[in-house]
């Protein structure tokens, strides 16, 4: 072990970012009460702290004096026979030794195993912060466990648990907590505690006859438009507006610019909004005897020799087997 190469590349770099951690005022509130119940005189300053501690025989100590001053233990504190004798050899193992005892002893009498530093933490100073830490915690302990000497670290958190009556936890299925919104005009009726809750569902007046002819600006015009009949939340079809006007005939045989050409197409019997069949438009006007024997260039690339239109509407599909 004492040939053991120091630490290289990235674990320096994470052994000064762990001891970056190192508070001095816990230090010194650590140290204070440390010499206080030891009678050591502990130096401020990491690097004093680690090589007065490294050896673990003043944590030993101080595991003896806070055991020797506490009447109510933990059952595992009452397992571990005190005082505990530290090894007083210069080997690294012996004094490692002394310091996994103290952390033992510490375990045993409160502090979380997550609060505990490592072996190598203080003995090789990597994580001086940590070995700070465990002290508070054992500090704290102290204080729950009633030591008769000086203590330091945070106050102690207790357990407090409540217990609620049968009564008391059906009266909570009535109240609606601040997380999930106002009751202000909404109804709990029929809703039962873990159901999803729907602002949209919330009852409002009819709308009044003056409001139904207005079209609010977020909805468009309302010129053509009219909104009677519907209600605020429902949705708007343009479409299916009706004007109640009767399409003029002059506006019948007409066709818009964006409908196409009303060449040889009436607008007679449509609405405005439905679709526009242009082979479906009746003429009303039988072919000529001249027309019927003709084949236009359009409809196929043949000669009309043998070939007789006579029967065929205009727009329907031409068969060229068809003929007679």
């Amino acid at each position: 072990m004492s040939n053991r190469i120091g630490d290289m590349g990235m674990d320096v770099q994470i052994n000064r970012r762990l001891n970056s951690k190192y508070d001095s005022e816990s230090e010194r509130e650590v140290i204070d009460w440390l010499n206080q119940i030891t009678g050591e005189h502990v130096p401020l300053g990491m690097q004093n702290v680690q090589q007065a501690l490294r050896n673990g025989q003043i944590l030993i100590k101080l595991v003896n004096k806070v055991y020797e001053g506490t009447a109510k233990k933990t059952p595992q504190a009452l397992k571990i026979r005190c005082p505990l004798k530290f090894n007083t050899m210069s080997a690294p193992f012996k004094q490692m030794e002394n310091i996994q005892l103290f952390l033992k002893a510490a375990e045993a009498y409160g502090v979380p195993r997550a609060s505990l530093f490592q072996t190598v933490d203080l003995y090789e100073s990597r994580n001086m912060a940590q070995v700070l830490n465990t002290l508070l915690q054992l500090g704290t302990e102290c204080q729950r466990y009633e030591f008769n000497g000086p203590t330091c670290g945070p106050k102690p958190t207790y357990e407090n648990k409540r217990e609620f009556s049968e009564e008391q936890l059906r009266s909570s299925q009535g109240i609606i907590g601040l997380q999930a919104g106002s009751n202000k005009g909404a109804s709990q009726a029929g809703m039962s505690m873990g159901a999803t809750r729907h602002i949209a569902d919330m009852k409002i007046p009819e709308m009044s006859d003056e409001a139904k002819g207005i079209v609010g600006l977020q909805a468009g015009s309302n010129k053509g438009a009219s909104q009677a009949g519907m209600r605020i939340g429902t949705q708007r079809f343009i479409n299916d507006v009706q004007t109640g006007l009767e399409m003029s005939d002059e506006g019948k045989s007409v066709i818009g610019l964006q409908a196409g050409s009303n060449k040889g197409a009436s607008q007679a019997g449509m609405r405005i909004g439905t679709q526009r069949f242009i082979n479906d438009v009746q003429t009303g006007v039988e072919m000529s005897d001249e027309g019927k024997s003709t084949i236009g260039m359009q409809m196929g690339p043949g000669m009309n020799q043998v070939d007789s239109q006579s029967g065929m509407s205009y727009g329907s599909i031409r068969h060229i087997t068809d003929s007679h």
